[in-house]
């Protein structure tokens, strides 16, 4: 009864809204003696990465917590790209319900998947390419909003007009993590300039903090990062240096409490228990899930001891003229270029 509670409890906190476009699938292992098996395959950036798939983790070991003895949730770690396959027929092989790829990166490999096992069910964060089979569902997330909010806080929090951005990898995807924060400092500081790296990867916190480093040696005093594991490194470097960091995808506070002053989240918690809860209740709905700012799928964190009350203010207002579309984040080259230029350096 305690843990029926506490589902419940945590699915009245967590309500936001779903698009969810696309044909429905169910599988559920309600009649069965066997508990129903969910299993999540990371990209390279590891379980452990502090970031995106630690929280997609955390969600779905949630749901094996709430529903122990009837969902049972499991991991494969990748080390490299040829990893995303095996790890996908690993659980294939052990007759998984929900098989859940972290990532855009892991798109060939649940696409190839699910097309040769049609009975099983699968799940991608961060892409949308495979929203045309029945048994996908692509949880996405308009990033650019949390990003524009925690650019907005950089605009107003850096003292030197010089901020900083270090990015895990250039794509279509990630470089809305990059519109948005532009987009928010710029209009925060139209005096500001924004210092742009890209680590092109998600697992190498040297190199992310290495380029840190270089932007702070050109005067930037604040750096977000949207880098996954190589984050850490950048972290890391803002600590050492005694300037502001600004975390990705979960709360980072923890990592530096007297520098992260607070981080662009995106719920991938949340979406990967609520899409395992779904494929268990036999409520699996396949195509695109689009996870926002009015759905609380992306906020700023909850952690904002380091933040002035007038930041603060102005974020909250932000958020209700985004959500009442006073203001359209870009999350486009053309949609950034057409409101600031071409100041968004990244490849």
């Amino acid at each position: 009864m305690r843990k029926k509670l506490l589902a419940l409890a945590l699915c009245a906190v967590m309500v936001f809204g779903l698009v969810a476009c696309g044909s429905s699938s169910s599988s559920t292992s309600t009649s069965s003696d066997e508990p129903y098996k969910i299993g999540m395959v990371t990209d390279t950036g590891g379980v452990n990465d502090g970031s995106f798939n630690q929280s997609s983790w955390e969600g779905l070991s949630l749901l094996g917590e709430d529903y122990e003895g009837l969902i049972e949730v499991n991991y494969l770690e990748s080390a490299t790209d040829s990893d995303y396959s095996a790890n996908i027929e690993t659980f294939l092989d052990e007759d998984y319900d929900l098989i859940i790829g972290v990532g855009y990166m892991l798109a060939d490999a649940i696409g190839e998947a699910a097309d040769a096992n049609p009975d099983v069910l699968f799940a991608i964060i961060d892409d949308s390419t495979n929203a045309d089979k029945e048994n996908v569902a692509c949880l996405m997330f308009e990033q650019s909003q949390a990003s524009y909010l925690v650019g907005y806080v950089a605009g107003m929090m850096t003292e030197s007009n010089v901020v900083g951005f270090v990015l895990g990898m250039s794509t279509t995807t990630m470089n809305e993590f990059g519109y948005g924060y532009v987009a928010g400092v710029l209009d925060a500081n139209p005096d500001a300039t924004v210092l742009q790296a890209n680590a092109n990867s998600f697992g190498d916190s040297a190199t992310g903090k290495s380029l840190a480093n270089a932007q702070i040696t050109n005067g930037a005093d604040v750096i977000f990062h949207a880098a996954g594991g190589t984050g850490l490194g950048v972290i890391e470097a803002c600590k050492e240096a005694n300037i502001y960091a600004i975390g990705v995808d979960s709360d980072q506070s923890s990592y530096a409490p007297e520098n992260v002053i607070t981080s662009a989240m995106k719920r991938v918690d949340t979406a990967s228990y609520e899409i395992g809860l779904d494929a268990y209740e036999g409520n699996f709905t396949a195509g695109v899930h689009t996870y926002d700012l009015s759905s609380e799928g992306v906020d700023i964190a909850p952690t904002t001891d380091l933040l002035p009350e007038d930041v603060l203010t102005t974020v909250e207002e932000l958020k209700e003229q985004i959500i009442a579309g006073d203001i359209v984040v870009p999350k486009t080259q053309e949609e950034f270029e057409a409101a600031y230029g071409d100041v968004y350096e990244l490849d």
